[in-house]
């Protein structure tokens, strides 16, 4: 099946084509580092990194080029607020969102372009817009004049009419049309400034992608990606500028993802309804975020809440469970192919492991269908709890082909989706200690009296155990006893 991308510009699913196959250049706005990141912008990280991991599964020779936005209004009024330099606020936040997409387990783009190490890039295209008669200098501010762009509102499907009816400027403002937009900002006290042609001053928001995504991938770019919100106007003006100066097309493939909403409203800082991504890390495993971002098809909405990623837990736990379990059984068999004729209960998991590999691709080839491959898996989990339900040991070759073709499984849905790779006694004690640590419960403790609980057992000293066992329901730790004692439990 060929790749087919939603194009936002086209608004419908296109074949997949690259200006240079089997070379693709992506570009995906990245943060404006002013502040710690929410899961909002992880959402965006996520979407396109499983893009990239998955344009290279298929071959694709891909350069990933995803910026920092550290020269912003909301950076400069956050590090006069805080008393410290513009450059001390951007390196925080960017450290900071560094760690937490590493725990992600985002991979790291190719360049990482910084708008402030680009100025002169960005005084170039301004140059060449007025040179064209697209943009106009005043008061040593320069402006992108849009009425000057046919095309204007391509993107976002909106029209200069509909835009002009209450637009007005601001009494700061030199701009000739309300509807114009800053390339450049004079200098004003108490700000980072460069030196331009026409004077002192910092280049506005739009003309950064712009300058930085041409810069490294030139034109046209195969894909550019983003979130919903930045449309319009940030990428609308992107096209502008980046058409405007090279009269050649600026994209082939506009790709945004849907926002994170809590309770149906967007999550976002000015809203003050968001949950910070370094927070969510220390409440949640990383691959429990990352399947939760995943869960929804990357073009909707997708709605938070605690409930939501607790659930998303116990779902990423039920595959390990059953990937455990199927280790425990394959433990002592030989390795041998599966006998030419199946056992009735081993052919609907055999054929379902035998048929995933084209699923997989058939889902994601449709637009990154990752609700789709979610789906395929759970059922691929559920046929084989039914399966090791049924057979106590036996069938040992086939349950050592069964685990091989789960091991690849595993890999494919780890490489492309950053998902189901870990080691599932690993996993396991992951989600004990996040779960303990949401208790204030500390795992030495839990340990100590299960061993204390196991010898009151062996003793007879029931009523002691009985106590232990009130004490760690208290903590929500729950477990089975067996003859032998308990070693194995779980936190509720």
């Amino acid at each position: 099946m060929t790749l087919r991308l939603y194009n936002t510009l086209t608004r419908c699913k296109e074949p997949f084509a690259p200006q240079r196959p089997p070379k693709v250049g992506i570009y995906v706005c990245g943060v404006t580092v002013w502040d710690s990141t929410h899961l909002g912008h992880a959402r965006a990280a996520i979407v396109f990194d499983t893009i990239v991991r998955y344009l290279r599964h298929r071959g694709f020779q891909v350069t990933y080029v995803k910026n920092y936005t550290d020269v912003d209004d909301k950076i400069i009024r956050r590090a006069n607020q805080d008393g410290v330099p513009w450059t001390a606020v951007a390196e925080k936040y960017i450290a900071e969102y560094s760690r937490d997409m590493e725990r992600l387990g985002t991979v790291k783009p190719d360049v990482e372009p910084r708008a402030s190490a680009h100025i002169g890039d960005m005084i170039a295209m301004i140059e060449t817009l007025m040179a064209r008669g697209l943009a106009y200098e005043t008061q040593g501010d320069v402006f992108y004049a849009v009425r000057t762009c046919a095309d204007y509102g391509q993107l976002s499907g909106k029209k200069i009419e509909e835009l002009a009816v209450g637009a007005r400027v601001e009494a700061n403002e030199a701009k000739r049309d309300p509807l114009d937009f800053a390339l450049w900002k004079r200098a004003k006290p108490d700000e980072p400034s460069w030196p331009s042609p026409w004077g002192p001053g910092r280049p506005g928001w739009h003309i950064e992608c712009s300058a930085m995504s041409t810069k490294y991938l030139g034109q046209p770019i195969d894909i550019h990606g983003g979130g919903r919100d930045l449309i319009f106007p940030h990428h609308e003006n992107e096209i502008a500028q980046a058409e405007g100066a090279s009269g050649t097309p600026f994209v082939r493939c506009w790709m945004h993802n849907g926002s994170l909403t809590i309770d149906s409203e967007k999550m976002s800082k000015s809203l003050g309804n968001y949950f910070r991504t370094s927070e969510a890390l220390q409440q949640y495993d990383a691959e429990v975020i990352r399947y939760f971002l995943l869960s929804s098809h990357y073009r909707s909405p997708l709605d938070f809440s605690t409930m939501a990623l607790t659930d998303m837990g116990r779902a990423v736990t039920r595959f390990y469970d059953a990937t455990g379990r199927l280790g425990q059984a394959t433990a002592g068999a030989f390795p041998a192919a599966p006998p030419k004729t199946l056992p009735d209960e081993a052919r609907p998991l055999v054929r379902r492991l035998q048929t995933f590999h084209e699923e997989l691709h058939e889902a994601l080839d449709d637009d990154l269908n990752t609700p789709k491959v979610f789906g395929m898996m759970f059922e691929l989990v559920r046929d084989l709890n039914r399966y090791l339900d049924t057979q106590h040991g036996r069938h040992g070759p086939i349950h050592h082909w069964i685990q091989m073709a789960w091991s690849t499984l595993r890999q494919q849905c780890h490489r492309i989706l950053g998902l189901f790779g870990s080691d599932a006694a690993d996993f396991r004690e992951r989600m004990k200690a996040m779960a303990l640590g949401k208790r204030g419960v500390d795992h030495a403790t839990v340990e100590q009296l299960i061993a204390q609980r196991n010898t009151a057992r062996r003793t007879k000293d029931f009523a002691t155990a009985d106590q232990i066992r009130d004490q760690l329901t208290a903590m929500g730790v729950s477990f089975k006893d067996r003859a032998d004692g308990t070693t194995e439990w779980h936190v509720e």
